[in-house]
């Protein structure tokens, strides 16, 4: 007799992406929506909260819908609702996670809280059978950089953070400094190809020998004091500069960013004695870090294993939210309707 599938229908809200996915067993994917907000923040050029909030109010029904119709499943066939709850805007979670608990009481379905950090890393995942450990894991998103010892799914342990701008966040804000359009993080690396990596020599913070702790505050600030001066007196240079001045410069910035990446990776690797590297967050989308990312790992002795989200998996989505919840269904993880979002993970 074939076995049940167990499908989840999983909700993430946590920042300007309002997204709804149903996958099977952990790994098929059934049906992934996601309705984009970037128009409605690109002339502020950035997530603005109450703005993010009223448009996932807007979305949220239509997005499950559709979910739900693109995998061809009914309520009955739902085994689990699945929700990203921390970290994140608690104005934008507060949404996915109201919309999740009431279809888990309306449906009598079990609720399931993921961590929203977490469910990028099982981005990475997807595809595999058996991860092979110990496993370091970096997260490059917007709002946060992480590394983590990855023993399994559901044990992760972090090793470091950043301790002021996430690698995400610096990305969009040396993008307003060279005056690019929004969102940053693409921009910037469709314009670095043409720019030369070395042209400035921009920071790298590592934070001390042994850190693996991340800072790309002083980064950016390199960036703007080229602009703008030391002083912040000058007349801001950017309006005058070249299209290869601006390349130049978006090219080294993005290069020191992604030298201090993986040097830490590299750090936390040799001290677990990893075998498999995983990466995932919006920022592992760019094609320049997963190239030395890789690099990195089949130069390492014995090489590294490298596990990279797919692309259209790396910016927030429900998919991973809904992937990581069939671990935690499979473990009896479940949550109470009392379930409340949490900006910090």
């Amino acid at each position: 007799m074939e076995q049940k599938r167990i499908n989840i229908l999983g909700l993430e809200t946590s920042c300007d992406e309002t997204a709804a996915a149903v996958v099977a067993d952990g790994r098929e994917v059934r049906s992934s929506v996601v309705a984009s907000q970037t128009k409605l923040h690109e002339k502020y050029g950035g997530v603005v909260p109450e703005i993010a909030s009223r448009a996932h109010l807007e979305k949220i029904y239509p997005v499950i819908t559709e979910a739900m119709e693109r995998a061809g499943v009914g309520r009955d066939q739902i085994d689990a609702i699945a929700v990203a709850n921390q970290p994140g805007l608690t104005i934008a979670l507060v949404v996915g996670v109201t919309a999740a608990k009431t279809l888990s009481f309306m449906w009598g379905k079990p609720l399931i809280a993921v961590n929203h950090l977490h469910a990028h890393l099982q981005s990475a995942l997807l595809s595999e059978e058996q991860l092979e450990l110990p496993a370091v894991a970096l997260i490059v998103s917007g709002g946060h950089t992480c590394l983590y010892e990855a023993d399994s799914p559901l044990e992760l342990r972090l090793l470091g953070s950043t301790i002021d701008d996430a690698a995400g966040e610096a990305f969009d804000k040396v993008a307003t400094i060279l005056k690019l359009p929004y969102p940053g993080g693409p921009n910037i690396e469709k314009i670095a190809r043409k720019g030369k990596a070395q042209a400035v020599d921009f920071p790298r913070s590592l934070l001390g020998r042994d850190s693996l702790d991340f800072s790309f505050s002083g980064l950016k600030t390199a960036v703007l004091y080229h602009c703008r001066g030391q002083d912040m007196q000058g007349q801001d240079r950017v309006d005058s500069m070249s299209e290869q001045e601006i390349a130049d410069i978006a090219a080294s910035f993005q290069a020191a960013v992604i030298d201090v990446l993986i040097k830490k990776t590299k750090r936390a690797a040799e001290k677990i004695g990893a075998k498999t590297v995983l990466l995932g967050g919006g920022v592992a989308a760019n094609s320049t870090l997963r190239e030395a990312m890789q690099q990195t790992c089949e130069r390492s002795k014995p090489p590294w294993r490298l596990l990279v989200a797919p692309k259209a998996y790396c910016t927030d989505n429900a998919v991973m939210v809904a992937s990581l919840a069939y671990h935690k269904h499979q473990a009896g993880l479940f949550a109470p309707l009392t379930l409340e979002p949490s900006a910090n993970g």
